[in-house]
């Protein structure tokens, strides 16, 4: 009896053999490197231009990403769009993407609950991400949550700790973590809320000035 077809240990079988973000976005649609795809309506891959001079880093897509195609469409994403305008920055001119391209939920009656994907599926996702980052090649790359600076820098990284510190990395010249916007949709309060934007737009202002230090060569 024939031994069955051993299932991908990560994305890599599927990413094109020429790299561009329109074969990346099409070969990804087809993505069966972790379990996720079964339950996810699509793949959410990341939107914008392969010359933006900054990525942004989310965990995952949501629910409203998941049944639109799109990344940061969703109540996070209209966070993510006010403290962009906060800090200066057209959303235009960046890329945004995930760490996990399909959406990770349990579900509850009719509602779809967000659920943190796994090291696991993080992991097997990671060869898109690479792939995007190698394309675009960003002054900036910023992660937005613990799930995506952890798909960087490892499990040992702390959000609390290192937050707005910028580092250096392969992926890009300078790599700043900060907090989700879904951070300040969870503030129990008004007043947290606040906080919590006013320290993600404070982050975000400090991408801007490394970008005004760092003119283009693309041009």
């Amino acid at each position: 009896m024939a031994n069955p077809p051993k299932r991908p240990r990560d994305a890599s079988p599927f990413l094109p053999g020429h790299l561009s973000l329109p074969k990346l976005r099409e070969a990804a649609q087809d993505c069966e490197g972790c379990d996720l795809y079964l339950a996810a309506t699509q793949t959410v891959f990341g939107e914008g231009a392969d010359s933006a001079r900054i990525v942004f880093v989310g965990e995952q897509p949501g629910d409203v990403e998941d049944r639109q195609g799109r990344p940061f469409v969703g109540p996070a994403g209209r966070v993510f769009d006010e403290a962009l305008a906060a800090a200066g920055i057209e959303r235009k001119s960046t890329y945004v993407t995930n760490a996990v391209k399909h959406f990770s939920f349990e579900p509850r009656g009719k509602a779809r609950l967000h659920k943190k994907p796994r090291v696991g599926e993080v992991r097997a996702c990671a060869p898109w991400l690479r792939a995007e980052l190698k394309v675009i090649e960003p002054d900036v790359l910023v992660l937005l949550g613990a799930t995506a600076a952890q798909s960087v820098w490892g499990p040992q990284f702390r959000i609390t700790k290192e937050r707005g510190i910028v580092k250096r990395g392969e992926l890009a010249n300078a790599i700043v973590a900060t907090l989700h916007p879904s951070a300040v949709l969870r503030a129990p309060d008004d007043d947290a809320r606040h906080q919590l934007f006013q320290t993600l737009v404070e982050d975000l202002r400090l991408v801007a000035r490394l970008l005004n230090e760092k003119p283009t060569d693309r041009d």
